[in-house]
């Protein structure tokens, strides 16, 4: 099964992929849509109206999380390339709602950075509440996986050991346009991730290259704070930033960031400059 939210007059609606087309359903979101007491009721109650996928405007397949954590130096090449040692323990990180971007939403590169990042990653959302989950709890409380890209402000990054403030500027975390059940993607255990810029491959990975693997992130969030339907979880970029690179290089005005998740779909934005 498919999701999305898709932006409409009246506001955000959680749609169900039927096809080409997305059939509109009375959930605000699909946050809303997982979190209702009955699914199986919330994903038959169709508004009568759909949308072509090709003329749908898509929201931020989450709207408003509850929680969004980020983990970081979760693949080998990138921990390498970052110049870290190998975690015992993911490195975690929060971001903040309003910090998401709709998948094909113009990126507007603040103009009080200039070494804006990409960062390709696999997306978790949670479909069951989770509280001192095993691993084998923490699998069957996802809900899907989908597409983000965790743009990163180097320079407000590094200027402390905490990563929060180049991590969370306002509309730069592309997210969506589908969340797309396990059961159709084997889990999500073995998918290539790539990132592009204008065309050219900056990033290539899979996600069977995860030190900590889906579940096993769920189960140790849980162990501190309980997960709920729609919350948010990005797993981890590969090796292939701009920072990492000699010479470093960074997103620019006008230049078109692909973020693409095998068996999922692709986010696709447009760099924007924002005025100084």
């Amino acid at each position: 099964m498919r999701l999305a939210t898709v932006r409409t007059g009246g506001g955000t609606r959680a749609a169900r992929l039927e096809g080409d087309r997305l059939v509109l359903l009375a959930a605000s979101d699909v946050g809303a849509l997982l979190a209702a007491p009955d699914r199986d009721a919330a994903l038959g109650s169709e508004l009568g109206s759909d949308v072509a996928v090709a003329e749908a405007v898509f929201a931020p397949l989450v709207v408003r999380p509850e929680k969004i954590f980020c983990v970081g130096l979760n693949y080998r090449d990138h921990i390498l390339e970052m110049t870290r040692e190998l975690p015992q323990y993911p490195t975690l990180f929060a971001k903040f709602a309003s910090g998401l971007l709709g998948p094909f939403d113009d990126l507007v590169l603040p103009s009080v950075s200039d070494s804006v990042d990409w960062e390709v990653e696999l997306g978790v959302v949670i479909g069951q509440p989770a509280h001192r989950a095993d691993n084998d709890e923490a699998a069957r409380s996802i809900g899907g996986f989908t597409v983000a890209n965790d743009v990163s402000m180097r320079d407000w990054q590094l200027r402390t050991m905490q990563f929060l403030q180049g991590k969370a500027f306002d509309a730069t975390t592309p997210v969506g346009p589908f969340l797309v059940t396990g059961d159709e993607i084997d889990q999500a255990a073995d998918l290539e991730l790539r990132c592009e810029v204008d065309g050219k491959v900056m990033q290539a990975a899979r996600t069977s290259g995860l030190l900590f693997g889906p579940a096993e992130i769920v189960s140790y969030i849980s162990q501190f704070t309980t997960l709920r339907p729609g919350d948010l979880i990005l797993t981890g970029t590969p090796g292939g930033v701009g920072m990492g690179r000699d010479p470093q290089v960074y997103l620019a005005g006008g230049q078109l960031l692909t973020t693409t998740v095998e068996g999922i779909g692709s986010c696709v934005n447009r760099c924007v400059a924002e005025p100084a």
